[in-house]
């Protein structure tokens, strides 16, 4: 697979001849969403919770005597059946969403989404991706130059003066290959990938 290797001013000067095996594979769409459903399941922190009728906060006491009223009986105002009342089945914070992706499955749905975005023209190359001060402007002028608007940057080692200069600016993102996920893979406009970088991905994926 042969991708643009693009210059500062985002011009394709050349082609940078790609490993089929990590660029050339099938679109595996049922795997590709498997992935990225479990990366976001993964992610959640689990900050939901609500109380159930022996957590909130009512008095024991029963409403009116049993029999009498010509009401239906009420033990309690805690009851789920009130307004106020705690919640049947609440949902916990101890609750686990995680799902199980194992290696093989993971890095084949990361070879399928890279070789889509081949194929679609959404990845191109450079030979560095570094700045010498960390300076938002500079990141910004020469994205802005390259035609990148939407783009995930990955390269070999992520420098603090790339980190810095790139962190305010939305829309952009700076990783190395190792943490390049599924779901920042298929969100941005553009991958932008240094030569050094598939070295890598090529001895991670291949």
């Amino acid at each position: 697979m042969d991708l643009k290797l693009l210059n500062d001013q985002g011009e394709s000067s050349a082609t940078v001849s790609a490993p089929d095996t990590i660029f050339g594979r099938d679109f595996n769409e049922a795997l590709i969403h498997q992935i990225v459903v479990a990366y976001q399941a993964n992610a959640r922190s689990g900050n939901r919770a609500q109380k159930d009728r022996a957590e909130v906060k009512h008095t024991t006491k029963k409403p009116w005597r049993q029999k009498g009223t010509g009401r239906a009986r009420a033990g309690m105002s805690s009851s789920p059946l009130w307004r106020g009342g705690g919640r049947t089945f609440p949902n916990s914070p101890d609750e686990n969403f995680s799902q199980k992706v194992n290696k093989k499955m993971y890095r084949a749905g990361i070879r399928s989404i890279l070789s889509q975005l081949a194929r679609e023209d959404r990845i191109a190359v450079v030979d560095s991706f570094t700045f010498d001060t960390p300076k938002t402007k500079l990141a910004a002028t020469k994205l802005k130059a390259m035609g990148l608007d939407s783009v995930l940057v990955i390269t070999d080692a992520v420098d603090e003066n790339t980190y810095l200069a790139t962190r305010n600016l939305p829309h952009v993102a700076v990783v190395e290959p190792r943490y390049a996920d599924p779901l920042s893979l298929v969100h941005y406009k553009k991958v932008l990938i240094t030569k050094a970088a598939i070295a890598q991905f090529e001895e991670m994926l291949g």
